[in-house]
């Protein structure tokens, strides 16, 4: 399955991109894209997937044993103020 995922801020910056399509197996899981994107882009992607958010189609999901869909979020913390 191609999965369109997008990039904010600190996400962005750990994947020197804004926006990519990534080929997943079938029923991958929130869990499982986790995993990739720490194998592929290291120790600041770590950070993000360790304290961000990620919305879903849209939907903020913090449960990693949902399937992604079509399209991830990744968002790094934001400070509140």
């Amino acid at each position: 399955m191609i999965v369109a995922v997008r990039y904010f801020a600190a996400a962005a910056d750990a994947a020197q991109c804004e926006e990519e399509q990534l080929v997943l197996d079938d029923g991958a899981t929130l869990g499982s894209l986790k995993v990739l994107l720490v194998e592929r882009y290291g120790d600041l992607m770590r950070r993000v997937v360790e304290s961000g958010s990620f919305l879903l189609n849209g939907v903020v999901c913090k449960d990693d044993a949902l399937p992604v869909g079509d399209r991830v979020d990744v968002l790094p913390p934001f400070a509140g103020g």
